[in-house]
């Protein structure tokens, strides 16, 4: 039975100095080790020793082994939330939406190994799941999702999203999560393509540009008639082709006539 993180008491404690720098080794530490041997097989002791801080420091800071692997997995540095209004605004254009939603793709790739690391986690809880993965999408993927339809169906004219509305969504924030989860392969094509910050900033902007692009080819194939077949319609064959289609024998009489006797 796959054992699920409960979530840590939510405390306010006014950190010293030192007791960020504390707290911070953790994320830092626990990071590393539950993305390399996963929730079950790291110990809170091996996460302390790591980071070079005394283990009660970990239910101080967090509540429990499951409140860091919270913390951890959802750090706002590499894995921010998107809050649905910033999406779903009437008063700003699409452009600004997706903006907006590419930026938290890409910005956190800046933090670099953290980035690295952070992705490392997300696959390990995919192979094995504690049920973080779900609410993470409850919690911050759906919502984002949701706002994202609602802005397509207002920019084009749609009253309610359907499944190409979802579809086009999806795909916009595709683009976003395979830039995170490809990064080994970006590097090995075309390295200088994320080498830097600025670099980052480049291709957000042509994601964006994607984006609004997929936008519109979608605006004009909602525009066109919608005249394919279904895989019920039938063929009607007017009765002045039938001969043509089922009697090749009349039709090559036709073309070679008999001579006259």
């Amino acid at each position: 039975m796959t054992k699920t993180p409960t979530s840590a008491p939510q405390t306010t404690k006014a950190l010293r100095s030192d007791g960020v720098e504390a707290r911070n080794r953790l994320l830092y530490a626990a990071l590393d080790l539950f993305a390399d041997k996963g929730f079950s097989k790291t110990s809170t002791r091996e996460i302390a020793l790591a980071a070079q801080v005394n283990i009660a420091s970990i239910s101080y800071y967090f509540g429990d082994k499951a409140g860091l692997y919270k913390a951890v997995f959802t750090d706002p540095r590499v894995n921010p939330t998107v809050p649905p209004e910033h999406i779903d605004n009437p008063s700003q254009p699409l452009q600004v939406s997706i903006t907006t939603l590419m930026r938290s793709f890409v910005d956190p790739l800046k933090q670099g190994h953290l980035a690295q690391q952070c992705m490392k986690l997300h696959f390990r809880e995919m192979l094995e799941p504690t049920g973080i993965s779900q609410a993470e999408v409850e919690r911050n993927i759906k919502p984002t999702h949701d706002a994202l339809a609602t802005a397509l169906c207002r920019h084009l004219g749609v009253a309610q999203p359907d499944d190409e509305i979802h579809r086009l969504s999806l795909a916009i924030s595709g683009m976003g999560v395979m830039l995170q989860i490809s990064t080994d392969v970006t590097n090995g094509v075309r390295p200088g393509l994320i080498a830097s910050h600025a670099a980052l900033d480049v291709y957000c902007d042509r994601l964006v540009d994607y984006a609004m692009a997929l936008t519109a080819a979608e605006a004009q194939r909602r525009a066109r008639p919608d005249t394919p077949p279904t895989a019920k319609t039938k063929t009607k064959v007017r009765p002045a082709e039938k001969n043509s289609v089922h009697s090749p024998s009349l039709s090559r009489r036709s073309k070679h006539p008999t001579a006259p006797t």
